[in-house]
């Protein structure tokens, strides 16, 4: 992959609701959104299939994830870097 292919991706930043999958982690992408007709800003979100080669994701991770080929029918983002590790209660 050159430099210039990586830019062009598109990356999302998210959390991690779900790592139960081998390889794979479920990610929840949260954004906010202007409503069409009364204008309130209200939370939209979406959850993502995320390819994690090493499984070293775990649930409450914040993690960017970048567009990729179609790994399977459900999964084709990869997790790029972690951002945040998930406090320990």
């Amino acid at each position: 992959m050159t430099e210039a292919q990586v830019k062009n991706t598109r990356t999302l930043v998210g959390r991690v609701v779900s790592d139960k999958r081998a390889k794979t982690v479920t990610v929840l992408v949260e954004r906010r959104a202007k409503h069409e007709l009364y204008g309130k800003i209200v939370a939209r979100s979406r959850k993502y299939h995320a390819h994690d080669e090493k499984g070293e994701y775990k649930m409450g991770d914040v993690v960017e994830i970048s567009e990729g080929r179609p790994i399977s029918k459900t999964k084709s983002w990869v997790v790029t870097r972690l951002v945040e590790k998930a406090e320990i209660v």
